[in-house]
């Protein structure tokens, strides 16, 4: 087998915020890295890198582009293995690697949610589902990173070869923990927020599936009873001005401190009481194994990825989407019980533990060595399921 590995994605900095350490594990252990996304980011560990013309829309005309460009490097370029990610880096790649993969080489595609699941619409269901199943054909290795991804690829007879469940992309806890009261006090009197300061945090780009008008709203509620509850929002978007209008509109614009593109998370977390998200859709969501990661309880909408971290009434509460009025009635039960937000944050950091950047790296490792041992083909039909749950 060729020791070289093709990872391929919709943009680089996808690798940059989620693949550095498996770039790392693959030089580690004397790979040729390659990149094919678009993007002109310098990327550690990698050999050579390739900014193709792929787009997110499936109906843009530079994913033709990309497609010929895939097929081109990987003929140039003899690869043991080749992982994509995102939707469109799964649907091109694996595409434009069958040739490849008739010569040998491994495809591995990493699904971070499916647009399909339980509760989608009709219409993601008869757009996507279809593309993931009939482009299983393609994939020796289908990870999927949440139980009910995992469930379903199994229970409809994906034809992967393999179908896989890791622990998602990894949280790093030696950047993200919890601090000590004196800890937070420091940052909070560097950050100007006060001691008596209940603060919820949420790190989402501002768009429709984000929902973040779910969370001013309730916090508007809660205002009379607890007003010194105050909320952080970290992150930009298309939807940032309506929802500074709309925290305007119910008079709570000093309550709610839209923060921007932030690189300091991991200073930002600790400091703070609770995490929230109210998104409608999530394959397993970084955001929330960070906050567990610092020890913090946290109230988020229902949706798979969220159900599958928090555990209602163990680490925090799950409500549905439209439940603005219970989402305001855990703010103030969370702000009026420090014991609650103490054992509810520390069961969010036992939960922490298969979540650990360490970990999803010996799940992938496992994965790759067995790709790595396997030389010529397999038979046609020896499928298998392994789930690391």
């Amino acid at each position: 087998m060729s020791r070289k590995v093709l990872f391929c994605a919709t943009v680089d900095y996808h690798f940059s915020a989620f693949h550095l350490p498996v770039l790392e594990w693959f030089k580690q252990h004397g790979w040729e890295v390659h990149i094919a996304a678009k993007g002109g980011l310098d990327l550690p560990y990698v050999d050579k890198k390739f900014n193709i013309s792929i787009e997110r829309s499936p109906l843009r005309r530079g994913n033709l582009e990309a497609y010929r460009q895939l097929k081109e490097i990987m003929r140039q370029n003899d690869y043991g293995i080749i992982h994509a990610h995102t939707p469109m880096g799964g649907v091109l790649a694996r595409l434009a690697a069958v040739s490849s993969r008739n010569n040998g080489t491994r495809v591995i595609y990493t699904a971070h949610g499916f647009h399909f699941c339980q509760g989608s619409s009709l219409t993601s269901w008869l757009l996507y589902y279809p593309i993931e199943k009939g482009l299983s054909r393609l994939t020796d290795c289908l990870i999927t990173i949440n139980n009910e991804d995992y469930r379903l690829a199994a229970r409809r007879r994906f034809k992967a070869r393999q179908i896989e469940h890791v622990h998602g992309v990894g949280v790093n806890t030696d950047r993200f923990k919890p601090v000590t009261q004196a800890e937070k006090a420091r940052l909070r009197q560097d950050s100007s927020y006060g001691p008596d300061d209940f603060l919820m945090f949420y790190a989402a780009e501002f768009n429709g599936n984000k929902n973040h008008q779910l969370l001013i709203r309730a916090l508007a509620r809660v205002q009379a009873q607890e007003p010194g509850i105050k909320l952080l929002l970290a992150g930009e978007g298309p939807l940032q001005e309506q929802c500074r209008r709309l925290a305007a509109e119910l008079g709570i614009a000093d309550k709610v401190d839209f923060l921007g593109y932030r690189k300091d998370i991991d200073r930002l977390l600790p400091m703070c009481d609770a995490a929230v998200s109210a998104s409608l859709r999530e394959g397993l969501p970084v955001n929330i194994m960070e906050a567990m990661a610092c020890g913090l309880p946290v109230i988020a909408t229902r949706n798979r990825g969220h159900a599958e971290l928090v555990k209602h009434g163990e680490n925090g509460y799950i409500v549905e989407p439209d439940q603005e009025e219970l989402l305001a009635e855990h703010m103030i039960r969370l702000c009026r019980s420090m014991e609650l937000r103490s054992r509810l944050g520390k069961r969010s950091l036992e939960l922490t533990e298969a979540y650990k950047l360490s970990s999803v790296v010996e799940e992938l490792a496992s994965i790759y060595l067995r790709h790595m041992r396997e030389e010529g083909g397999y038979e046609a039909g020896n499928q298998h399921y392994h789930a690391h749950i």
